[in-house]
């Protein structure tokens, strides 16, 4: 088998690293799902996150006698008090550098996985499941896949003080709180949005941004997902009404895109939600929807 590869800054096709090396925590929950005889849910975040986020959707999966992993992405700091301490940790990191360490954690697993993403998390999703390694994919308010073309004005200004100077592209980003309230809060009132950026934002590798961004001009993209692959499975998209940095009309390319795999496709708008459907004091809705979902999908 040939070495994977990875896209260079240039748009150039190279070998990649090998994958990120799982981590104990994960390692000891991908023993647990294991351990349980049935098929787990991997939880993967988008940006400016870290893995114990997921902490409460783990503890409803449980109460629903279903185990889990939350994958960290390659570098990522355990905590959000040592992600505060450490910001450059994750700099660089790119979209097949995480999507590659996703896949590791999936072929640790004894079963195929249930997989459920949010943000550049739902990108990641989506990848693996167009590799056919999930059950069944939930893909929340997922960044933009190579060939969603719309760029409506918010999310332009939501993704503007990463994008906004080339240089960053290297660099770790955290958004300052004014920022944070419009990109990802822009749903919540001030007190939760600060409640938020104060206990769970961190910053944040710029790479994947640019990725995505520039993915229309790179024909093969890391950002790419095979859209055709008939062991994808079903395929669940969820969104924001009022979402800045992944607004409706992405949602809705991303969905046409989807569209064309045999397996079951759907879509799910929250109304009067924004970015931080999964994280908010609202995140229960949704996470009872996406759980009756995969159990409707199990497909056992």
């Amino acid at each position: 088998m040939s070495a994977p590869v990875g896209e260079s800054p240039e748009g150039s096709m190279t070998v990649a690293d090998p994958p990120a090396p799982i981590t104990a925590r994960e390692q000891q929950q991908i023993d647990a799902v294991n351990a349980s005889g049935r098929p787990g849910v991997v939880l993967i975040h988008g940006l400016w996150a870290v893995a114990d986020g997921w902490s409460p959707w783990q503890e409803l999966l449980l109460e629903h006698g279903m185990t889990s992993v939350a994958v960290a992405w390659p570098r990522e700091p355990e905590t959000f008090e040592s992600a505060l301490a450490d910001p450059d940790a994750v700099a660089g990191v790119g979209i097949q550098e995480a999507a590659d360490h996703v896949a590791a954690v999936i072929a640790a697993l004894d079963l195929p996985p249930f997989v459920v993403g949010h943000s550049f998390g739902g990108l990641l999703a989506q990848k693996v499941a167009g590799l056919g390694l999930a059950r069944a994919t939930v893909a929340i308010e997922p960044a933009p896949i190579k060939g969603v073309l719309p760029l409506p004005l918010p999310v332009l200004r939501a993704s503007s003080p990463v994008l906004g100077n080339p240089a960053n592209r290297s660099r770790a980003i955290r958004l300052t709180l004014p920022q944070f309230e419009y990109a990802w809060a822009n749903g919540l009132g001030k007190e939760e949005a600060r409640r938020l950026w104060e206990t769970m934002h961190v910053a944040a590798p710029a790479r994947p941004l640019f990725q995505a961004a520039a993915a229309r001009f790179q024909p093969r993209s890391e950002a790419a997902v095979d859209l055709d692959n008939p062991a994808r499975g079903p395929l669940l998209i969820i969104g924001g009404e009022v979402d800045h940095l992944v607004a409706p009309a992405i949602n809705r390319a991303t969905l046409k895109l989807q569209s064309r795999n045999p397996g079951p496709t759907e879509f799910r708008e929250f109304p009067g939600r924004g970015h931080s459907i999964a994280i908010d004091s609202g995140w229960r809705e949704v996470a009872d929807a996406v759980i009756a979902w995969l159990q409707e999908n199990a497909g056992e």
